[in-house]
Parts: structure tokens; C-alpha cells; sequence
């Protein structure tokens, strides 16, 4: 089966951090880039931060820049996104996508599977 399974998603207050996890299976992984993107309640879904294939690129978005680092593993078939000084605007579901090709995209059309997501939310 193909799968992107995200995890590491919860309560945070504002300030605090978190690290979420988006491991692959069933998929080719290595060779493609990947993204984070978020949905908050009755907003669209929104591009957060990509990798390209090798790592060797990243791209984010103006709100999160400075704050937030995504990563991959790809020994382990495994993308992350460290988020530090949560904002209670960051709450949302987060999702995990793989890219069309090797490079980094902020366009969700660039994207071919999708994770379920999981949710963050910052509250004090």
C-alpha cells in the first residue's frame, strides 16, 4: 500500500515546540521532493515548507520562516518539520506530500500523494 503517515502532532503552548514526522512507504521516496502544508479550521490549505530530493534545497513559507526547519532522513524514508515559537495561529492539521520530481514546489498541484495529517494545536 502507499502511505504517508504523519505523527507527532498535539497540545503546545505558545512559545513551546514540536517535531513532526512523515514516514513513506509503498512509494519511491529518495528521488522526490517533499512538502509540509496546513489546514486551519474554515481556511484553505496552505503551503508550509519543502525539500528537495537530496536535501540539499528548502524553501518556506513568510510565516513560518526563521521558525520552523524541515529535514529528511532518507535512509529511513522519513521528512520532518521542526517548529519552534509557536504561535497560536500555527494550530491546524498538518499534511505531508510528495513532489512530481526532485526539486522544492509550493504549489499543491505539484504534489501526488498526501498524508492524512495530524493535528497541532497551541493553546495556553
Amino acid at each position: 500500500q502507499v502511505q504517508l503517515v504523519e505523527s507527532g502532532g498535539g497540545l503546545v503552548q505558545p512559545g513551546g515546540s514540536l517535531r513532526l514526522s512523515c514516514a513513506a512507504s509503498g512509494l519511491p521516496f529518495s528521488s522526490y521532493g517533499m512538502g509540509w502544508f496546513r489546514q486551519a479550521p474554515g481556511k484553505e490549505r496552505e503551503f508550509v515548507a519543502t525539500v528537495s530530493g537530496g536535501g540539499g534545497f528548502t524553501s518556506y513559507s513568510a510565516s513560518v520562516k526563521g521558525r520552523f526547519a524541515i529535514s529528511r532522513d532518507n535512509a529511513k524514508n522519513t521528512v520532518y518539520l521542526q517548529m519552534n515559537s509557536l504561535k497560536s495561529e500555527d494550530t491546524a492539521v498538518y499534511y505531508c506530500a510528495r513532489g512530481r520530481n526532485s526539486g522544492v514546489a509550493s504549489r499543491a498541484s505539484s504534489y501526488e500523494y498526501w498524508g492524512q495529517g495530524t493535528q497541532v494545536t497551541v493553546s495556553s
